[in-house]
């Protein structure tokens, strides 16, 4: 077997009018990444000159936002096809991405956008069966229970392939075939650019299909190879949200498998939702009800759940989360959060602070051991390490124009139902009293009480030294009498 180069060809120009959306079909996200991610994915892992990808519907959102997934990879490329003339014509489409001056003695794997389940392995088999044959082309088969909506094989007596019909062009019988044909091929490239241009529009919809190319190569005296699918779950493509659903179950099944091998606990796996772009570490723990989103983060020895979405956010190790929403956070080491707290963009939280029940907080800074334990809001904020924020406590972060900040120290305490006018500062170790309206500075150590406010300074040293006194008063007598 002479080596060829290798190139793949990725048709993602069509609308996807069954998905019956503005998006281009391709970008519509399993388990948050867009499902033309996941086949460029499996092509990056085999040893290709290139990958063109062939645009059309929605190109320019396609092409910014392959190119904001891949960073910088030379080997991808785009071409365009103007006008939706089918799959046929997006195939010649994307060949004109290659040179001619090539002896087109190499290879090039074509295949749709819209099957994400496809693996490296299963291409790199296709690859080699073709090669091994010196196959003009080798396809992909799979034999489906339902093979509604799929073009069926057709073999001829020896059971060779002898051409592809699609299903709104066949009659009973070829319908009843259940070996399907899920569009993705390897061939020679000096013989399918001719081929190619001898395909016709034969068909109900007017279109030149890729499929025709099989029939054309038979014709020409060609044999075609076909290999088999190891799972035909992986040639699933996407036409519709039902199809969707399926594939992201499926997809969603292969990432809960991995992390579980990988030392993740799951409590309820059919019930964990953790996205393809998560970290997990070992001996952390899912429990029901978890969805973990985008670039989350999850540090060893945390147990998340049960309820619990947290989207872009960095947990570290040994958190207990539970029933909590988070967005673009950071929480730190040994933190607790939750029941049924909100934890919004900007929210950084550093170590073993504690976040209770019902507690929103946003675009704030929490110190270490700081605790938040119920019925508080707390917006734009920087809070100290130590500090206690009462029962009812908010931050009043917005005066109808803009948003202000508030500074609570270390060691500070507020009282339930104490309102934070910003911007104020409430000093290192100072208080509030219930109910209190805090609508100017506290000094560190000072105790506001009211509505508005007065402020008492010198208050904390103040009860430390009365309370020593009584200490002192309350303390026996051991001396003789």
């Amino acid at each position: 077997m002479s080596y060829r180069p290798l190139s793949a060809v990725v048709l993602a120009a069509g609308e996807g009018t069954r998905m019956r959306s503005a998006t281009a079909k391709v970008l519509h996200t399993l388990c948050g990444r867009p499902m033309i991610s996941y086949v460029v994915e499996a092509l990056g892992e085999l040893p290709l000159e290139r990958i063109v990808i062939v645009v059309g519907h929605g190109a320019e959102d396609v092409v910014k936002t392959l190119q904001e997934q891949l960073v910088a990879d030379a080997r991808v490329e785009f071409v365009e096809q103007r006008a939706p003339r089918g799959t046929g014509d997006a195939a010649s489409v994307g060949l004109t991405a290659f040179d001619d001056a090539i002896d087109g003695e190499d290879d090039v794997l074509i295949l749709a956008g819209d099957v994400p389940l496809l693996r490296a392995d299963t291409l790199a088999a296709l690859t080699t069966e073709h090669r091994l044959a010196e196959a003009t082309a080798t396809m992909l088969t799979a034999h489906l229970d339902d093979p509604t909506g799929y073009g069926r094989v057709i073999r001829d007596a020896r059971g060779i392939v002898e051409r592809i019909v699609e299903e709104r062009d066949a009659n009973d019988a070829e319908r009843a075939i259940t070996e399907v044909n899920p569009s993705i091929y390897c061939f020679r490239r000096g013989l399918l650019a001719p081929a190619l241009r001898r395909i016709i529009p034969d068909n109900l919809q007017g279109e030149l299909y890729l499929t025709d190319v099989i029939a054309v190569l038979r014709q020409a005296g060609h044999e075609v190879l076909a290999v088999a699918a190891p799972d035909s779950n992986e040639t699933l493509g996407v036409n519709d949200r039902a199809q969707l659903a399926h594939a992201e179950a499926v997809l969603r099944a292969r990432i809960n498998d991995r992390w579980m091998r990988d030392g993740v606990t799951m409590r309820d796996p059919e019930r964990t939702y953790v996205d393809a772009t998560v970290e997990v570490a070992p001996d952390v723990t899912l429990l029901p009800g978890v969805s973990l989103e985008g670039r989350t983060v999850v540090g060893t020895g945390s147990v998340i759940g049960p309820d619990c979405r947290l989207v872009d956010t960095i947990v570290g190790e040994r958190c207990s989360i539970q029933q909590t929403v988070a967005r673009e956070s950071e929480i730190g080491d040994g933190c607790t959060v939750g029941p049924w707290a909100s934890l919004r963009p900007g929210t950084r939280l550093a170590s073993d602070v504690h976040v209770g029940t019902f507690v929103e907080i946003k675009n704030s800074e929490i110190g270490e051991g700081a605790k938040v334990p119920h019925l508080a809001y707390v917006g734009d904020a920087e809070v100290g390490p130590r500090a206690n924020i009462g029962a009812g406590t908010i931050t009043a972060n917005y005066d109808g124009r803009g948003k202000h900040r508030t500074k609570i120290g270390a060691d500070a305490h507020t009282g339930s139902n104490t309102v934070l006018v910003a911007p104020v500062e409430l000093g290192d170790g100072a208080y509030t009293g219930a109910g209190a309206v805090v609508n100017r500075d506290v000094p560190p150590g000072a105790l506001a009480r009211g509505v508005p406010a007065r402020i008492e300074e010198g208050w904390v040293a103040a009860r430390e030294a009365r309370e020593n006194s009584e200490k002192r008063s309350d303390a026996p007598d051991h001396e003789a009498g």
